[in-house]
Order: C-alpha cells, then structure tokens, then sequence
C-alpha cells in the first residue's frame, strides 16, 4: 500500500524540531509521498526547500487567501519563478475565506483571479481553498477553469449543495481529518458517497485538523499535543472507506492513483 499526502503544511514551525522523524512515522503508516502546501512567496520557497532535503515530495507555489493583503506587483512574477523548479507541481493554496476575512474580499478575489490564471497559462493543476465564499469562489473558477489542467478544492466540508457544483465544474474533492470529528463533520459520512472514485484525494491539511476519533489502543503514534501528522492519514482512508463501504485497500489505491495522475508525479 502506498498513500499520497495531497495537502501537507510541513513549512509550519510545528515540525521543526522533530521533521525527520515525522516523515519516518509517516512512512510506518504507508504515506510515501507528499504535496507541500505553499501560502506565500517565502513559504512557497520554504516548501521547495524541504522537497529537496526529502524524497518523494513535491510541492506548491501559491498565496492562501488569508495572505492576499501582502500581494504585490511582485508576486505574480515571484510565484511564476518557483512554480517553474522541478519539484513544483501545482499553483496554491489560492482561493477565497470569507470566514474571517484576515484579507478583504476585493484583496482575496484579485489574488485568486492572479493565479488561476497563473495556472493557465502555465498549464499546471491548481489547490484551492474555499470557506463561506461558494458563489465567488465557483463564479470565477468557472470563468477560468477552461485552461487549468486539473482542479481540487482541498479540504472540503460543506453541503451537498456546493459539492454537487464542484463535480459539475470537474474539481477534484480533498478529504481530511473533518470527516473523523464527531461536532462538524459527520454530514460527509452519507456526502462521501456521491464523490466519484476517481474525483476523490485525500490529505492530512498537517499540523491542523487532528482526527479527533483516533484510537486510543492503537498503532498509531501519540499525539504531541493537538497536531496533527501524515501518519494519521490513514485512519482518515479508515473512515473513508467505512463510509463508502469499500475495503481500505480499494480507498487507497484509487486515491493514490487519482493523485498521481493529478500531480503529474509517478
């Protein structure tokens, strides 16, 4: 069994004391390759760096909503630069979060236009993030997406509604720990079932989102403190595959396929 961690943040300052020995944990559990999520220009290097201190990692270039105010006439120029190294295989995290507008929406919206069509014109897939901003987010991905090879709007946990809107425009779905939280996100238990097999990626969105129904007498590692890791990620096809009523092997296989042929990676 081999697992592709679509949506790592390992720039994050959470594992820098103990990198090597996440990756190492991560491949105990079979996750052997990972999509590094870019957020900015700095952190879209960082990631680029740490793929080539590891094997089997890619990663992203990007500017996540929330960072939209930094953009400047720079950026674009920037972004293009490093999504052009090897190890580079999609534009983001871009897209639009209206849940606590750390950017303001004309701020979020001109980014977000900025990379897809980025994306575009390089021909690369693109990773995308949307909350509580589905009529903007879908209107202009749908004026855009014409050009852009692959698109996946990660970590999803809304209605059926939006979902039903993102398989129509063709987008890839991106299932993290979410679905393992018994407050928020036992709607995708039944939702899970209309994602087609072969629309369906699954990530670990690290250090965030910790599955909260992780056994406690298991193999997988502890916890340190609240943050999540790669490792978990198949407790996460675990639960996918429960919902689906599919073997655990089916999820796995078919994810990685899906991820491979997304990304470009072999």
């Amino acid at each position: 069994m081999e697992l592709v961690d679509i949506g790592f943040n390992f720039t994050s300052n959470a594992f820098r004391d103990d990198e090597a020995d996440v990756i190492q944990r991560a491949h105990q559990f079979k996750v052997n390759r990972f999509i590094l999520t870019g957020s900015d220009v700095a952190d879209s290097l960082a990631a680029l760096k740490l793929t080539k201190r590891y094997s089997r990692m890619h990663s992203t270039a990007g500017v996540h909503p929330h960072l939209a105010k930094n953009w400047t006439q720079d950026t674009l120029q920037e972004l293009k630069k490093i999504a052009n190294e090897e190890n580079v295989v999609a534009i983001g995290e871009a897209g639009l979060d209206y849940n606590r507008n750390y950017s303001t929406p004309e701020e979020q919206k001109y980014a977000y236009q900025a990379q897809l069509e980025l994306a575009a014109d390089l021909k690369m897939p693109i990773f995308l993030h949307e909350r509580d901003a589905h009529d903007d987010f879908t209107k202009m991905l749908a004026m855009n997406n014409e050009d852009i090879p692959n698109v996946v709007v990660h970590c999803f946990t809304g209605t059926e509604e939006e979902l039903e809107k993102y398989l129509e425009l063709d987008c890839y779905i991106g299932i993290t720990g979410w679905i393992c939280d018994e407050r928020r996100g036992t709607h995708l238990h039944s939702l899970i079932n209309r994602i087609p097999g072969n629309r369906l990626m699954v990530e670990s969105d690290a250090p965030y989102l910790l599955p909260r129904d992780l056994p406690r007498n298991s193999n997988y590692p502890k916890p340190k403190g609240r943050r999540n890791e790669p490792a978990y990620l198949l407790h996460i096809i675990e639960t996918i595959a429960r919902c689906r009523g599919e073997s655990v092997e089916q999820i796995a296989r078919q994810t990685t396929q899906n991820a491979k042929e997304f990304f470009s990676i072999t």
